[in-house]
């Protein structure tokens, strides 16, 4: 099994670990330190040598920060985890804040001491966040500190070692494109914006432009590694030479020089010395190599990590590849649903059950490489927890009359896959229909858009909140997240949301996931994963438009649509789309199964 359920959080450790941590700043005479929970990539996933964070506080999200200070201590962490902090952590020790309403800079210029010596480790956070508490400290007339050795690690005493996961090269076949071709591109970019050098500090965007895929954080195929592309047409690779094979070397040789991961430092000075104009991401730049890269002479140059585009516009393999993986995905899912509607109306299902048994369905295709996220399996009130994860000490059985939501995903070496039914375990109330058929709307609106092209996703996110704005109703999640090609199931720059500024192109992978969520009740979701498809004419218009095309393949629970609430319009666009499921899918589902989607994919 790839998830684990066991909760093994004792918010009493975190006591007895911040006193020592508090020892140790004393002993090198600081006030206070910043634990993010990050790793030297800012990646989602981290491996567990850098969960610094969860164990120093218990709090195992995947988003948050600490501060701990000689007389206090805080932490943050956004709206999905106010819950789960609070069961996670001893809050007299830690006092929870938001990390947005609350963020932790605004903290910092109320609680830090004049003269405190407030210390981070360089490695763990980024050049605009350590910009952005560097002021907040000389607001309240401190210092910032970078230390050498990070003082939670010195305390750390059975800190696991970090991954060392073995490599292996990405076909050609799912790729699509040559790492020699891909760097080409690239490095031809930095010519043409006078830049000397990239430094690629996101292990995904190495990942995407190597053709390699690792091991070394959970659900994420990820080799942890740097690189550094020069204008020449040249690339280095600093990566522990332990997850190096034969094989790797070969597939690298013509595209990188390899060197052990310690040599970065060295790299750096030799481009300062050279006094480079090198490109890094402020974003997502550990502010160790900048630091470095101006200590050496180098003059560092701000942009967009240059893979970060040319990743999200998927190739005509990459798309047939993702085809192939939501086809399997599909079957697996269906298989689920199909069990589901059997089993648990007749009791004795639970969300931990339910999780086990959909990747079990997906293991069965023999392809499965991980799921790309642990299972959302929410039932009842658990279900209006957008992120919630279900433990041993949070299961609950799923009950008739509720509503169940299960957000799940896997990664297959031809795709990467994400997608949420919300179903009815036994008979929807009229309002659960209601919300449901709203959402439903929403979900419908983004699937079917037409756009010219320069639309981002903020223009297309109200389309999926309109049913609901109407009933007063709204959600407190984007609409939609870009994903990876078996790498990331959050990948940037694209997304359909509120602050999705930048502009929706061919081969963009975005999610559809409209929801409604009433605390202590039931959650509502309908996730679906598009691409952007490329610019064509409509009958009797004059200019060409984007649309999108539909690549998950899974009924959506007629028993919880409200068909009144549709228009005939969006009833017609449901009844294709189940007629599109059940073509696709029958063939390679057993006799039982193929009985219930054709029941389940029935006109309305």
């Amino acid at each position: 099994m790839f998830q684990t359920f066991d909760d093994t959080a004792d918010p009493t450790l975190g006591i007895e670990r911040a006193r020592r941590l508090r020892e140790e700043l004393k002993r090198r005479g600081l006030d206070g330190f910043l634990i993010p929970r990050a790793d030297e990539h800012q990646g989602e996933y981290v491996p567990p040598h850098a969960e610094r964070l969860r164990w120093l506080t218990g709090f195992s999200g995947s988003a948050g920060m600490a501060i701990v200070l000689l007389d206090k201590a805080a932490i943050f962490v956004d709206g999905r985890y106010t819950l789960q902090v609070r069961a996670q952590v001893d809050v007299a020790t830690f006092q929870p804040h938001h990390l947005v309403e609350e963020p932790p800079a605004r903290w910092i210029e109320q609680n830090l001491a004049k003269g405190a010596r407030l210390a981070y480790d360089s490695w763990l956070h980024t050049v605009d966040a350590v910009a952005r508490y560097k002021v907040a400290a000389e607001k309240a007339g401190a210092t910032l500190v970078a230390v050498d050795g990070n003082p939670l690690d010195a305390v750390w005493v059975d800190q696991p070692e970090p991954p060392a996961a073995p490599v292996t090269p990405h076909p050609i076949g799912f790729a699509g494109e040559p790492a020699a071709e891909k760097i080409g591109r690239l490095t031809s970019a930095l010519m043409s914006d006078d830049v000397d050098a990239a430094i690629l500090t996101m292990p995904d965007s190495i990942a995407w432009a190597f053709n390699i895929r690792g091991a070394d954080v959970p659900h994420t195929p990820l080799p942890l590694s740097f690189a550094i592309l020069h204008e020449d047409g040249t690339a280095d690779l600093f990566i522990d030479e332990r997850k190096v094979g034969p094989d790797v070397r070969a597939h690298l040789a013509p595209v990188a020089r390899l060197h052990p991961r310690e040599a970065l430092g060295h790299a750096l000075n030799e481009l300062g010395a050279k006094k480079a104009t090198v490109l890094i991401d402020p974003a997502t730049c550990a502010a160790w190599i900048h630091d470095r890269l101006k200590a050496a002479g180098a003059e560092v140059k701000r942009g967009s990590d240059p893979c970060e585009l040319p990743k999200a516009c998927k190739n005509e393999a990459e798309i047939k590849g993702t085809r192939a993986a939501h086809l399997r995905d599909g079957r697996a899912l269906t298989k689920f649903l199909a069990w589901l509607g059997r089993e648990a109306p007749k009791g004795g299902v639970d969300e931990i059950a339910a999780a086990k048994t959909l990747e079990a369905f997906r293991a069965e295709t023999n392809e499965l490489r991980d799921l790309s996220f642990d299972t959302i399996s929410g039932a009842g009130a658990n279900g209006a927890i957008v992120h919630y994860r279900v433990t041993t000490a949070t299961n609950r059985p799923l009950e008739r009359g509720e509503l169940f939501l299960v957000d799940s995903g896997a990664q297959y070496l031809d795709g990467t896959t994400d997608v949420t039914r919300t179903v009815a375990i036994g008979e929807a109330s009229p309002e659960q229909r209601d919300r449901f058929t709203r959402v439903l709307k929403g979900h419908i609106a983004i699937a079917t858009a037409r756009f010219p092209e320069g639309t981002s996703g903020a223009q297309l996110d109200a389309f999926a909140r309109m049913a609901l704005w109407k009933a007063g109703l709204d959600y407190d999640h984007g609409t939609g997240h870009g994903v990876g090609s078996y790498l990331s199931v959050h990948e940037g720059p694209q997304r359909i949301s509120k602050l999705g500024t930048v502009p929706l192109r061919p081969g963009m992978i975005v999610s559809n996931e409209p929801g409604y969520y009433k605390t202590g009740a039931y959650g509502i979701r309908i996730e679906n994963l598009l691409v952007v498809t490329p610019a064509s004419m409509i009958d009797g218009g004059e200019r060409p438009m984007l649309g999108f095309e539909t690549l998950t393949l899974a009924p959506i629970d007629l028993n919880c649509v409200e068909r009144a609430l549709l228009t005939q319009e969006e009833a017609d666009w449901l009844n294709a789309y189940h007629a599109r499921v059940r073509e696709a899918l029958a063939p390679g589902l057993d006799a039982a199964t193929a009985a219930w989607l054709e029941g389940a994919t029935r006109a309305i």
